[in-house]
């Protein structure tokens, strides 16, 4: 759930303040503009180097993490969030750097007050480690500089969706290069005798497992073991709502999916990668995996177009924890437009694996086309599901009061909602506020931006 999210982000700040907080202790006897700069760039310097290595270890989409944070849309949304407050610390540490120089501009200080809280006396400098660290302090401080600048542009790239997400894909990776910069900009300058104290092994331990995996991106080894070959076999385009369903056959190599999971394809090499959920069930002896994509951005928009049968695909995964796993009597699935997808490979497990629990699934739709409503009808009485197709014109749009009372059981169910996010929201609001306790709302946040 989103709250282990929020949860996992004020964990790993309050640890490293706290850590912070022990290395400076005890505080400067005299607590000035000078010093207390000083103080202020070495904890900035520790927030944001911690965060962007614990980033950085997301970004490797490790299983066991995935299941620890609910999935690999939440791990993603816990390394944006890291990502942007490494971005805000990294930006008060800039401005701390600078203040002198701007305050001694203005008058308002005097000059020669650039000395920071890592000088040591000259009898500390004979230790041969802490003399090699002194003698990098120059060019860290200019490399540290430039990896600032890198950084607020490839963060705003990632975080503008204006930019498409194939230069995102393309320079988000370059994080990894600015991160490596920081990596040597923080042990030239991180406080000398930190090193010897808890913060100093953290910091250690982080920096080495934050530099391993930044290695790993840049060297093309993410996902390498997960990623299969496959051939698109079939494609049904569905012109009215702009969606196209693409079955491919896949080679040797995929160990099975659970329905509601996804993957990362690639149709195009120049393009990469994007997230798809799978809609199908897997059967080892028809090793096959279908995709349903809807015209939402600049390449899905395309992809009816460039596709043809006998393209080569690229298959990663498979990722998530959106899986229907639960001991409710009751579950209730609500699928906003294409966030259908996960409930149709539900329904296909289903129907050859039966259950006793009682299933409503609501599909929220602007349209649905004649052919599109049979698949599902269909495949919901193959499964023993209960089908409520809302259409906005015809229906006005689903809120928790009208599923409340198509389902007077609702208390009793789990729901499961993948869609738009604000839609999931105002559900999940209206549900809590009315008793349903808040470890049985499931959501896909699918954005991996």
């Amino acid at each position: 759930m989103l709250r282990n999210v929020k949860i996992s982000l004020w964990i790993v700040l309050l640890v490293l303040t706290s850590l912070w907080v022990l290395a400076s202790l005890p505080l400067p006897s005299t607590l000035n503009f000078i010093t207390v700069r000083n103080l202020f760039i070495q904890y900035s310097g520790v927030i944001g180097i911690g965060v962007m290595s614990i980033s950085m270890v997301l970004a490797l989409r490790l299983v066991w993490l995935e299941s620890l944070l609910g999935g690999l849309d939440k791990s993603y949304r816990l390394h944006k969030w890291l990502g942007i407050t490494g971005l805000i610390a990294v930006v008060l540490h800039w401005v701390a750097k600078e203040a002198p120089h701007w305050l001694t501009k203005l008058g308002l200080i005097e000059g020669g007050h650039r000395r920071g809280a890592g000088s040591h006396s000259e009898s500390d400098s004979l230790n041969q480690v802490q003399a090699f660290l002194d003698g990098l302090h120059g060019p860290a401080k200019l490399i540290g500089e430039w990896a600032f600048y890198a950084l607020i542009i490839l963060i705003a790239i990632a975080l503008i969706k204006r930019f498409p997400y194939k230069i995102f894909v393309k320079t988000h990776s370059l994080i990894a290069v600015v991160y490596l910069a920081l990596v040597f900009h923080a042990v030239a300058l991180l406080d000398f005798a930190s090193w010897s104290q808890p913060l100093g092994i953290v910091m250690g331990l982080l920096l080495i497992v934050g530099t391993i995996s930044a290695v790993i991106v840049l060297t093309g080894q993410l996902g390498k073991r997960r990623k299969v070959e496959g051939a698109i076999e079939t494609q049904h385009y569905f012109p009215k709502m702009k969606v196209l369903e693409t079955l491919i056959l896949l080679k040797d190599g995929w160990k099975g999916h659970k329905s509601g999971q996804f993957a990362f394809v690639s149709f195009d090499k120049k393009e990469g990668q994007h997230p798809f959920t799978i809609a199908s069930d897997w059967d080892a002896n028809n090793p096959r995996i279908m995709f349903i994509t809807k015209a939402l951005g600049d390449y899905t928009n395309f992809l009816p177009e460039k596709l043809n049968i006998g393209d080569k695909v690229i298959i990663e995964g498979p990722y998530g924890c959106f899986t229907f796993n639960d001991s409710a009597k009751r579950q209730i699935w609500i699928g906003g437009g294409i966030g259908i997808t996960p409930f149709i490979a539900r329904m296909k497990h289903l129907a050859h694996n039966p259950s006793s629990q009682v299933i409503d699934l609501f599909h929220c739709a602007s349209e649905l086309e004649p052919e599109v409503l049979n698949k599902l009808t269909v495949d919901a009485a193959a499964a023993n599901i209960t089908l409520h197709v809302i259409l906005d014109k015809r229906d006005g749009h689903l809120n928790g009061g009208k599923l409340r009372e198509i389902v007077p059981e609702w208390k009793s169910a789990s729901v499961w909602f993948c869609g738009p996010i604000g839609f999931g929201k105002d559900l999940q609001k209206d549900l809590f506020k009315n008793g349903l306790p808040s470890n049985r709302f499931h959501q896909e946040l699918f954005s991996m931006r």
